[in-house]
């Protein structure tokens, strides 16, 4: 597991340049959207109820009775799984290996909605949203993690020879390993958030009552 870790982290530090303009954009665009936020308070209260009852019905209902009940390992699963098969693979991947680059406009997207959602000044979140940021940090990072593996799998598909190769099929599949090789790290960041989040959520819901 070190080697595939030690793998993983080599390709960040050989594309350096591209994960940190990655980063900044995407922490970016959740604090800019966060200042629209504080001058359309009603568009945030708009999003926060359609989240909540997003989390009350729906597919997302087990993840949200699991909070409500306190159950722990059963939201630390499912949160992971969420995040991982739906927020990671295919709202952000899987796109990207029909059309390159896709996964990019998905997941800008999911950064503004998360500046509109998270203003700290709205009065039903402003209590929470100190530790909550940790939150945001670890899963924001592995979305652009996932973000990174799109933006190696497209450099290999368009320009197979930027890394070695002849042909666009070839960059295809050398795109392909080195996705997986980074979702590994996804993986990983998405565990620690899981853990983080749901440990956060249940201790806060106490000490509010």
């Amino acid at each position: 597991m070190k080697k595939l870790i030690q793998s993983a982290w080599a390709l960040v530090q050989e594309n350096k340049r591209a994960y940190i303009v990655i980063n900044v954009v995407y922490y970016g665009l959740v604090v800019i959207f966060m200042i629209v936020a504080a001058f359309n308070p009603s568009l945030q209260s708009m999003l926060l109820e359609a989240v909540g009852a997003a989390f009350m019905t729906g597919p997302l209902a087990a993840v949200g009775s699991a909070y409500v009940n306190a159950e722990v390992l059963k939201a630390i699963g499912l949160t992971f799984l969420v995040n991982l098969v739906i927020g990671s693979f295919l709202y952000i991947t899987l796109p990207s290996l029909i059309i390159p680059f896709l996964g990019f406009l998905l997941g800008m997207y999911r950064a503004t909605l998360w500046g509109l959602l998270f203003y700290p000044g709205h009065p039903d979140i402003g209590m929470i949203m100190l530790p909550h940021s940790i939150t945001l940090i670890l899963e924001g990072q592995a979305y652009i993690l996932a973000l990174f593996g799109v933006y190696l799998q497209g450099r290999a598909f368009l320009w197979p020879r930027s890394v070695g190769l002849e042909t666009r099929g070839q960059g295809y599949i050398e795109g392909l390993r080195r996705t997986g090789k980074v979702y590994i790290l996804v993986v990983l960041t998405l565990a620690v958030a899981a853990v983080y989040e749901v440990i956060e959520v249940v201790l806060l819901a106490k000490l509010m009552g």
